[in-house]
């Protein structure tokens, strides 16, 4: 049985605004919050430090640098789980959502990639259920619409797998992120070692893929979604246009969308959308495209990401509350409003009666460390 918890002398991020309380946990959920700074016996005295909602990660491709530390170096599964479960922890992530591709290039003998999502979503799954793992794990399938196997690939889940996410991902050449080939060179020729000739020949393939199989994937994967319970992601809108068009499939929210254009057409659909920490943190976007901070001082950026950088996820939320002189605006882009975005309504926001998923975090300079970590009121770190 979990004990009660009482955190005293805190910093409370409540929905809306900033209080110094005490919060009171009774099993997995929250019981009771107060205001003042008294410290009764038992208590954990918090000494001012901020006291937050867990964080929740929408996308992060973070398991894959475990699985794979060295280029063509398989880590063993299990090890790599755990570590990564650890790590997210270890930055105040509470949900996370581990994305994982579906659809793979198998022709393509240099420039290929082959499927792995159903084999490494048993293993999560499964060390989940053993009690392995210290934060709640759902998927979050990235199906690849440019692709030879996509169909396949989405075939072998169902409504058992704990999917919360399908992103509809379109990587052709010369469109949504890679607008700008040379970018796309720059990455494709860095990771695989292709030449000249041996990237074109990439490009022309991309291409005659998507012009064969990219709508009867983009139909499949939305057809999935419905069928797994799972929210709609589109991925990397760059036009009004395709935000259209991501609306009248069902899109809920627009991972990343590269332009200003896009982002305020995401608004003007009712499509919340998301942005990577790491791009607001170093000031503008790796591939040239939008600055997540334009996006946030327009009114615009909803939910942040932390991508490829998991401890980037707190500091991007206290950057936001420091641009914009809100500290609880900034922390629910990456508590509140996920959470609202994938319909987990039990979690996200520090109220009487949801889950004990809780953060204590002492603010050093522009960055946040975690002291303390609570999954349904169990203390995890």
């Amino acid at each position: 049985m979990t004990e009660a918890v009482t955190l005293a002398n805190a910093t409370l991020v409540l929905p809306g605004e900033v209080i110094t309380g005490s919060l009171h946990l009774a099993g997995d959920k929250i019981a009771a919050i107060d205001h003042g700074t008294a410290v009764p016996p038992g208590a954990i005295d918090c000494g001012r430090d901020l006291v937050m909602p867990g964080l929740i990660e929408l996308h992060t491709d973070n398991l894959e640098g475990h699985i794979e530390p060295r280029p063509k170096v398989d880590w063993p599964h299990a090890a790599a789980i755990i570590a990564h479960d650890a790590e997210l922890a270890s930055v105040g992530i509470t949900t996370v959502f581990d994305a994982l591709r579906v659809g793979s290039v198998v022709s393509n003998e240099k420039a290929n990639y082959g499927e792995y999502a159903r084999a490494l979503a048993s293993e999560i799954l499964d060390l989940r259920g053993r009690g392995a793992l210290r934060i709640s794990h759902y998927l979050h399938l990235r199906a690849e619409t440019c692709s030879e196997t996509l169909l396949d690939e989405l075939a072998k889940f169902g409504p058992e797998d704990r999917i919360g996410i399908v992103s509809l991902m379109d990587h052709t050449p010369g469109e949504r992120q890679f607008r700008d080939v040379t970018k796309l060179r720059d990455y494709v020729c860095g990771k695989h070692g292709l030449s000249q000739a041996e990237f074109d020949d990439h490009v022309a393939g991309q291409i005659a893929l998507k012009e064969r199989l990219g709508a009867a994937h983009e139909a499949a994967s939305v057809a999935a979604a419905a069928r797994f319970g799972a929210v709609l992601a589109s991925h990397d809108d760059t036009t009004a246009d395709q935000v259209a068009h991501s609306a009248r499939v069902g899109v809920s929210f627009a991972e990343f969308p590269t332009t200003l254009e896009a982002a305020r057409a995401c608004h003007a659909q009712g499509i919340a959308v998301m942005m990577g920490a790491p791009n607001l943190i170093r000031g503008g976007s790796h591939s040239g495209n939008v600055a997540a901070h334009e996006l946030a001082e327009a009114g615009l950026l909803d939910i942040v990401s932390s991508d490829y950088v998991p401890s980037a996820l707190l500091s991007a939320a206290l950057l936001l509350g420091d641009l914009w002189g809100d500290v609880a605006r900034g922390i629910a882009t990456v508590t509140a409003a996920p959470a609202r975005a994938v319909g987990l309504a039990d979690r996200g926001r520090i109220e009487v009666g949801l889950r004990a998923d809780l953060i204590r975090v002492r603010r050093i300079g522009g960055a946040g460390a975690v002291r303390g970590l609570w999954v349904q009121g169990q203390r995890m770190g």
